[in-house]
């Protein structure tokens, strides 16, 4: 059973087109200038309005359909290694395989073209002038300093209030855009595709708040967790829809617009997740003086942190460090050679924005 003449045709043009992307993708100021903030930013808005009226995740119901067609195919598969000659099945593995191979190259070239292409873009740090300094253990002290401050004012602004619905949270996060646009045009946000995820309490175990879909340009956040945590979530997400694929410069691009908001509710959550990557990365190299800092939050705060680590303490799930890992090896094949650790170098974007303009 070999593949037809035009199946290996049609192979050799998905290489050549793999290659393309490779090749494209080498000179980021290339991908800056005519996809990043070109191509993409009419593309982009194509799925989110055929997909973003309709009031549930339609790229979680394609998830899960992709996967009960992958335990079909494994079971067909092991039925077939039963009943058929051992010639027969080699035939036959060799086939399937060729053209899940072209299902593979098919969906990568779709997905670099829809947004993974925005890995190699220069970004915010670009956008914005930053200076490209390493920052040090000085300049890490001095941001959790400013972060406990911001932390500590916020949180008391929230003082009293209760929490938004998800709908309300999700329209305060367009409203935030929508002003961070007026100062930055490049963060002008156009028909809102911000949704709940169908799976978040997979991700309670998975230990993810959100995640964008690319297919379907969805951006999912999971509403299971602590309220305190879902604002910037949803900012995060937001700022992957904008094209900055990079978990640093989507953390960043979310604090841009929490701060242009003057919305409480969104720099409480924006503030308290910096410091916690923050103190976290301080604690590594100055363990006293982290300690110090987080002493300084307000009692509050500290209640929040408690039930965000008691939240975490009682969704520990058995694969946890395999999706972990998983992602992390994702994040480094697509520029954050960190890998899970990337999210944390938001602070160095962070750092660099406040050595410019003396504030955060």
């Amino acid at each position: 059973m070999k593949p037809r003449r035009s199946t290996v045709i049609f192979s050799v043009f998905l290489l050549i087109l793999i290659l393309a992307v490779k090749w494209y993708t080498s000179n980021s100021e290339r991908v800056e200038t005519y996809y990043s903030t070109g191509f993409y930013q009419s593309f982009s808005q194509i799925p989110r309005l055929l997909f973003g009226w309709i009031p549930f995740s339609l790229g979680d119901l394609l998830y899960a359909a992709a996967g009960l067609w992958i335990i079909y195919k494994l079971v067909r598969i092991i039925l077939v290694v039963k009943r058929e000659k051992r010639g027969m099945i080699w035939q036959k593995i060799k086939y399937n395989s060729w053209n899940l191979l072209i299902a593979v190259s098919i969906l990568y070239l779709f997905f670099q073209l829809s947004w993974g292409l925005n890995y190699s873009r220069q970004g915010i740090g670009q956008q914005l002038e930053l200076p490209r300094n390493v920052y040090d253990s000085s300049s890490l002290a001095h941001i959790n300093e400013l972060l406990a401050e911001k932390v500590n004012i916020t949180k008391a602004a929230i003082a009293g209030q209760q929490y938004p619905s998800t709908k309300a949270l999700f329209e305060r996060a367009n409203a935030a855009y929508d002003i961070a646009g007026q100062h930055y045009p490049f963060l002008k946000y156009k028909l809102s595709s911000v949704k709940s995820s169908l799976w978040g309490w997979v991700g309670n175990y998975a230990n993810f708040t959100g995640y964008y879909n690319p297919f379907t340009g969805e951006a999912q956040v999971n509403t299971t967790v602590p309220k305190f945590l879902q604002g910037f979530t949803t900012l995060h997400e937001i700022a992957h829809q904008l094209g900055y694929a990079k978990e640093k410069e989507a953390s960043f691009v979310g604090y841009l617009a929490a701060r242009q908001s003057n919305d409480s509710l969104l720099l409480y959550s924006t503030y308290l997740d910096l410091f916690v990557y923050a103190n976290r990365n301080l604690y590594w190299v100055d363990s006293t003086a982290a300690i110090q800092f987080r002493n300084r939050l307000s009692k509050p705060v500290l209640a929040d942190i408690r039930t965000w680590q008691e939240f975490n303490r009682k969704h520990q799930g058995f694969f946890e460090p395999f999706i972990a890992w998983a992602y992390g090896k994702y994040l480094q094949q697509n520029g954050q050679p960190q890998g899970m650790l990337s999210y944390d170098q938001v602070l160095q974007l962070l750092i660099a924005y406040e050595k410019k303009f003396r504030d955060i």
